[in-house]
């Protein structure tokens, strides 16, 4: 299981650790769990950077569940399904839904603050949504939820957290049907460390730093997806990309997004030429699933000759409490949101794919398990409802500390097995005079930003694939060795994105064709997995 490349970097003298329960990433889905497993056996959190680093802390609009009287689980159910675009698997939507609303109240309990009006929680709407069902914390949901749970964590003694801490492998059979642990990096100190666990459970989010603008922080390259990957499990649904419509404009790679509370609230699109045209895509306008109104704003983008569209926010009251860190960030970069219209376009937020695993988060390799971004599901198929992603890392989190028992009952090997099991025949050497990792990264974003974008076609796919494995087999380690790996990392999800991407020769939810425009029910309603032999 372990790559061969990383063989150099594990010894007799290894500082080995052990736990019950190795957790890899600090956001919701990763503390959550942490707190849960917290209950059972001891538990390490390894984080890449430090606590603050997440996609959970960025999270702004909300977390959705079925908590009013005039809502249910049923009506969440079919709006969920309904944005998946047929790709959905309806038991692990179900499981969402229902368990929902109990899991938020265990996140309440944790000290984890929404929005209350007159005395009950106050509920907006966001885009394909039937009824009013985001909790929020005004538009700083994430940081409020991710605040409550780093707390708790920091006094349970039974939780470790190891902030700078990079996973650079799995480590299990090798035959590919076990983990047994990982190696992992403390970037500080600058050791390599093995733990050794009944249970590693990989939550290190997304990989919205593959393309060259994304609302993700630049810790999101697809670590824990590639270390996967390498270590046996399969990675399915990596088609389907999900772009947020509104993103305020800029030139950094990492940008600001404008919720999608804010069109919830009554936020209006504009064009260039100052006409609103959301009423030509959708009945629902505004509020249609996020794939649909993206490809509407880059029609119009290019229809207009303009690199944004507008988001009107004027008319809506006391805008600045409602959203107080957009309005702050807006009105940084000039823009009064009671007086002005924002610039806004398209940027990369979400992958619908991941690391394959059951509703239990387990995958097809015993002891390692996935939950939140990283992980697939199967509920959010081709397009992911908004606001669903923090429900997901909380509700499939609980449900792998569900198998707690069967997991603490399994055995724990020793350091002379753990040894056994690396073959030394598979030692790969790196280029030692390729391209630099900071030049190759910088590559990868512009190709999977021009080529496997919001709108594909076979020749722009297959120019990306050749491009991307160029950049593989002529990356050097270059001064910074997790830099390389990291890169590496990015170089192994980008090439399995534009593959799944040529397979699917139709156009469903996130994943759009050119040359094949319409959804094909008949041929591909299924999923498409990818396993490293």
């Amino acid at each position: 299981m372990m790559s061969a490349r990383y063989l150099e970097l594990v010894n007799s003298n290894t500082d080995i650790k052990y736990t019950d329960f190795l957790i890899v990433g600090g956001g919701i889905a990763g503390l959550f769990t942490a707190l849960k497993a917290a209950e059972f056996g001891k538990v390490t959190v390894v984080i890449k950077k430090t606590l603050k680093d997440s996609n959970t802390g960025l999270a702004q609009g909300g977390i959705a569940a079925a908590v009013h009287e005039e809502d249910s689980p049923f009506l969440h159910l079919e709006d969920t399904l309904e944005a998946g675009a047929g790709l959905c698997d309806i038991d692990a939507v179900d499981i969402l839904v229902r368990n929902g609303p109990k899991c938020i109240r265990e996140l309440m309990d944790l000290g984890a603050y929404f929005d209350m009006k007159d005395g009950s929680i106050s509920l907006t709407r966001e885009g394909a949504h039937s009824k009013p069902r985001i909790l929020h914390a005004a538009d700083a949901t994430g940081e409020a939820i991710r605040v409550a749970l780093v707390n708790q964590c920091i006094k349970n003694q039974a939780i470790d957290l190891k902030e700078d801490h990079f996973l650079i492998d799995l480590l299990g059979s090798t035959n590919n049907d076990e983990c047994y642990g990982a190696l992992i990096y403390d970037t500080d100190r600058c050791i390599n460390y093995v733990y050794l666990a009944k249970a590693v459970i990989i939550a290190t989010g997304g990989i919205g730093q593959l393309y060259k603008f994304t609302t993700n922080p630049p810790i999101a390259t697809g670590d824990g997806l590639a270390a996967a990957y390498r270590a046996g499990c399969s990675l399915q649904d990596m088609e389907f990309i999900q772009f947020h419509p509104t993103v305020l404009e800029s030139k950094a790679t990492q940008r600001f997004l404008i919720s999608e509370a804010v069109r919830g609230e009554g936020g209006i699109l504009y064009n260039a030429l100052g006409k609103r045209f959301m009423r030509e895509y959708h009945p629902w306008k505004e509020l249609a699933p996020r794939d649909v109104v993206s490809r509407a704003i880059l029609s119009e983008m290019e229809a207009t000759n303009s690199a944004f569209v507008f988001l009107d926010t004027t008319h809506i009251e006391q805008v600045d409490k409602r959203f107080p860190t957009i309005y702050a960030t807006c009105l940084h970069a000039g823009i009064d949101m009671k007086k002005d219209r924002i610039p806004v376009s398209p940027a990369v937020h979400f992958v619908m794919g991941g690391i394959e695993t059951n509703t239990h988060g387990e995958t097809n390799v015993k002891g390692l398990f996935a939950c939140g971004e990283v992980a697939c599901t199967g509920v959010h198929g081709a397009n992911r409802l908004a606001s669903n992603s923090l429900l997901e890392g909380i509700v499939f989190g609980d449900r792998i500390v569900q198998k707690a028992e069967e997991i603490l009952y399994r055995r724990q090997i020793n350091q002379n097995e753990l040894f056994a099991s690396i073959n030394e025949n598979d030692c790969v050497q790196m280029n030692p005079k390729g391209i630099d990792p900071t030049q190759a990264m910088n590559e990868l974003q512009e190709i999977m930003w021009e080529k496997v974008g919001m709108i594909r076609d076979e020749i722009k796919l297959k120019q990306a694939y050749i491009e991307i494995d160029y950049l593989k087999s002529n990356l050097s380690q270059g001064a910074d060795i997790v830099n390389y790996y990291q890169v590496a990392n990015m170089l192994t999800v980008a090439s399995i994105i534009v593959q799944a991407a040529l397979w699917r020769k139709e156009s469903r939810g996130a994943h759009y064709r050119l040359d094949y425009p319409q959804r094909d029910d008949l041929r591909w309603i299924k999923h498409m997995g990818f396993m490293n032999f």
